[in-house]
């Protein structure tokens, strides 16, 4: 759930096993289609799916309870917005908490997890296909992928030769730590492997949710203009890596490379900034450079 945007408590979430065609409804939890096969994930405990239909009723009630009981105290304004705070808070929190048993599990296992944000039609899913296919024999792949609907984008992965997991959040606007945490369970990730999150295509809203990743990665084309990062300066601030993607098409645009790069060090003056073109591959190798590295450094 999301009170920055109103997008609702993860209403019709499903995921999809890819390679499998089973579809889980995330609000009842993974029981139901497990049919027999335990599958263990960051957050693999008894009392989770209770904990999560316990969280909706409580914060239903609880928002009743003030409603009812404090209507006549405060200004109408203060009230709701006392409410607001809260209840971000309180999300937040339950987020950050499963986020950080999900960090552990991968740590543990030497998981890579990488999570991916952009604005839609940046050409994060072109650049996951391009990773895959040059990278899929040296670094094992798996995918996460978030849309609000259809199961394009995962059927894509797949075809590219990485098993992947779709979760199409309804309603909601980004991917959080406990769909990610059964989206684990799922996927079975190999120790020593990479775990792509392609979070649903927005710049405002994933900057609040940490989902155990080892890092943000934000994808900017070139089409957008150079002030995106000022427009959006949580998400960027939030960053480890920017990449530029679609630099084959400046020829065709007045935009000032630079300028876009500047933009993007003057909300965040250490994020490291890559250039690239995964429909050329021009710039691809630093990309895959980065990855190289973050290995290493998991495996040291």
């Amino acid at each position: 759930m999301c009170v920055d945007c109103g997008c609702s408590d993860q209403a019709k979430a499903t995921m999809t096993n890819i390679k499998i065609g089973s579809v889980v409804d995330l609000a009842t939890g993974l029981a139901t289609l497990a049919q027999g096969d335990h599958r263990h994930g960051p957050n693999d405990h008894h009392e989770h799916g209770h904990e999560h239909g316990h969280h909706h009723h409580d914060h239903g009630h609880s928002h009743d309870a003030h409603d009812h009981g404090h209507q006549h105290d405060h200004p109408h304004g203060d009230h709701n917005h006392g409410n607001i705070v809260s209840l971000q808070q309180s999300i937040l929190a339950k987020n950050d908490s499963l986020a950080e048993r999900n960090r552990a599990w991968l740590a543990g296992r030497e998981v890579l997890m990488f999570n991916l944000v952009s604005s839609p039609g940046s050409g994060k899913t072109s650049l996951l296909e391009r990773t895959i296919r040059d990278l899929g024999s040296e670094i094992g792949i798996t995918v996460i992928e978030g849309d609000q609907a259809t199961l394009n984008d995962g059927a894509r992965i797949a075809a590219a030769g990485a098993p992947s997991i779709q979760v199409n959040t309804g309603t909601g606007c980004h991917l959080e730590a406990d769909m990610i945490d059964q989206a684990l369970r799922e996927l079975k990730p190999r120790p020593g492997t990479v775990v792509f999150v392609e979070n649903v295509g927005n710049l405002v809203c994933p900057s609040l949710f940490d989902l155990g990743e080892r890092a943000k990665v934000a994808i900017l084309s070139v089409t957008e203009g150079e002030d995106k990062p000022l427009k959006y300066p949580h998400m960027f601030k939030a960053a480890e890596l920017v990449i530029v993607n679609k630099i084959d098409l400046l020829p065709h645009l007045d935009l000032d490379i630079d300028e876009l790069v500047a933009s993007a060090r003057a909300v965040n003056p250490n994020v490291v900034i890559i250039q690239l073109s995964a429909k050329t591959g021009e710039g691809l190798a630093e990309w895959y450079d980065w990855l190289r590295q973050h290995l290493a450094e998991a495996q040291e």
